[in-house]
């Protein structure tokens, strides 16, 4: 439970030394070791017990020295002496979408702004003292204003990938609680919405006394809220709220199913209930005072005449009337996904070897991986020219031959410039397995030019798929401007594939344009954009987003067998 709180602190180490004006290696060498403790799945201080701080990548004796001055005293010096010349108001302004060190370093040091409710409130009344800095005309302020919005919006919200892991943990220790029978996270989590407001556990037990206080001395609770007979509420590391529900085992089905919603989606069930002349509610299915059903989630939507309905379909989004008509979706698995299309290496802004990531694949039992690192004009992660791509091509033929019958395709993650035009020469791309392109910079471009500039890429026939098509960050940066009708329109037309970017602050394509997608006959691609092995980790969230746009195993390239995602490769170049 460390992870987050030692991720988090670097990171606003990173965002103060960016507003220093610091060497971009150093902030970037900040921000790439709380990426790789925040992505942690064994804690932190395990490692650190262990001695293996300087196995992770990335972690030098320097960040382990901090880390481990973390763990000790619950602070480090040298972030503390960093807060101390600079407000904590304005490390937050950073944390506005459009709004960088730059920009906030002008505010402060220019205009005496010290929060972002204090930019806020300059912004709307049109105060002079910021229509006189430098750059700062109407439509940068009006950004900004949006940007604040979007950043008020995330407040109090906090990631699926942050969020599960700790739900997670909590379950598996409540599930060791004497007299416990079942343990369940419920509510936006077991939906798995992109972004959770606290986490909410059903336990089936008669005891629920026991039980709650076994939840609100768990080791990572923070502040105890409430602890009743039934019900606990706590904070945890981090300030997530968790709230455990105890139930009778007879009443935990009907108990999950109220308790994981949508609200919408209860609604259309109680609909359904009441027209069947039965009562739904947490307790169960009742015909009067007798229940019916409650023990299971299957059969409390069986007593309503439907087959059991997926957590992550209900949303009211027609998942019921399909459920009536018998036409649910078989829904894509994580043990679907044969191989992962998308990863960097040490050779541009990647933690770990070619060789390391391909060894992580196959112990994740996947049959293939791509490796698509950057090109050339990404300088700042140190994107792959012509030459470094041949020689990196060399190295993945020399690892095919010592790992078969594992593949590793050649691929690159080209960026797409600013006209629409690609990044690397079409000889080079031509001699890739597999070549992946996205938009990295000029996202302030109107709807137009984007639009046209995604569509000139997929015309490409070297082009096999667009990576997080939508250019969005959650709650840190908006989609760009994109008809995105259009872009489903070329993608169908050229044979070009859609990613779904797994990492947790992406899920780009998000679950509403992911579905678009499926329902446009637009081929569909799951990948983690690992940047170290355990970012392979990662799909998971990938696929939670995919099933939420209801996308079935063939929706999705990288579910296919090896040879057949070869020659559904090789079609797009043929068509051309």
């Amino acid at each position: 439970m460390k992870n987050a709180e030692i991720a988090a602190v670097l990171d606003r180490m990173a965002d103060i030394l960016e507003l220093q004006n610091e060497n971009p290696f150093r902030v970037r060498s900040y921000r790439r070791a709380s990426q790789v403790i925040g992505d942690l799945a064994e804690d932190i201080a395990a490692i650190a017990a262990a001695g293996r701080l300087g196995e992770l990548p990335g972690i030098g004796t320097s960040f382990a020295e901090k880390i481990t001055e973390y763990l000790q005293t619950g602070s480090i010096a040298a972030y503390e002496a960093l807060r101390a010349q600079v407000p904590d108001g304005v490390v937050e302004m950073m944390r506005v979408p459009g709004l960088g060190p730059k920009t906030a370093g002008l505010f402060w040091k220019q205009a005496g702004i010290t929060s972002v409710e204090e930019l806020s409130e300059a912004i709307e009344s049109n105060e002079a003292r910021l229509s006189g800095l430098p750059g700062m005309g109407a439509k940068k302020l009006e950004n900004i204003k949006r940007g604040i919005q979007t950043y008020r919006s995330g407040q109090g919200r906090i990631l699926l990938g942050v969020a599960l892991p700790i739900a997670e943990e909590i379950s598996d220790r409540l599930a060791r609680v004497e007299r416990v029978e079942a343990v369940l996270p419920a509510g936006s989590l077991r939906r798995r919405r992109e972004t959770i407001g606290d986490v909410d556990i059903l336990v089936a037990s008669e005891r629920g006394k026991d039980v709650v206080a076994a939840f609100v001395a768990l080791p990572m609770v923070k502040d105890v809220l409430a602890a009743g007979d039934t019900k606990g509420s706590v904070r945890v590391e981090g300030g997530l709220q968790v709230d455990v529900r105890v139930v009778p085992p007879e009443s935990f089905g009907a108990a999950a199913q109220y308790f994981t919603g949508s609200k919408a989606h209860n609604i259309r069930l109680r609909d359904l209930a009441i027209g069947k002349k039965l009562k739904l509610n947490e307790y169960g299915v009742f015909r009067g005072e007798k229940r019916l059903a409650g023990k299971t989630e299957e059969e409390v939507y069986a007593a309503l005449g439907l087959p059991w309905i997926p957590p992550e379909l209900r949303e009211d989004r027609g998942e019921v009337e399909a459920a009536l008509e018998g036409g649910l979706p078989a829904l894509i698995e994580e043990g679907d996904i044969r191989g992962d299309l998308q990863m960097h290496s040490t050779a541009s802004d990647g933690a770990a070897s070619v060789e390391e990531m391909a060894r992580a694949c196959i112990a994740l039992g996947y049959d293939y991986m791509a490796i698509s690192d950057h090109s050339q004009s990404l300088k700042i992660a140190h994107g792959l020219t012509p030459a470094r791509l041949r020689e990196q091509r060399r190295e993945i033929d020399a690892l095919n031959k010592r790992l078969a019958p594992f593949r590793i395709l050649a691929g690159m993650e080209v960026d797409i410039l600013s006209d629409g035009a690609l990044d690397m020469p079409d000889k080079a791309l031509a001699a890739l397995d597999f070549v992946i392109a996205s938009v990295h910079t000029g996202m302030q471009q109107d709807e137009a030019r984007t639009t046209a500039r995604l569509v000139r890429a997929m015309q490409s026939p070297y082009v096999h798929a667009i990576a997080h098509p939508t250019g969005r960050v959650i709650s840190q940066r908006e989609p760009y401007a994109l008809n995105f009708d259009e872009v489903l329109r070329v993608a169908r037309q050229t044979g070009t594939a859609l990613e779904i970017n797994a990492y947790y602050d992406r899920l780009d394509l998000d679950d509403v344009h992911a579905r678009a997608a499926r329902d446009a006959g637009v081929k569909l691609l799951i990948d983690t954009d690992a940047h170290a092995p355990q970012h392979l980790a990662m799909i998971r969230f990938g696929v939670a987003t995919a099933r939420r746009a209801w996308v079935r195993k063939a929706d999705v390239l990288n579910t296919l067998p090896l040879d057949d995602l070869l020659a559904a490769l090789a079609r797009k170049r043929q068509t051309h």
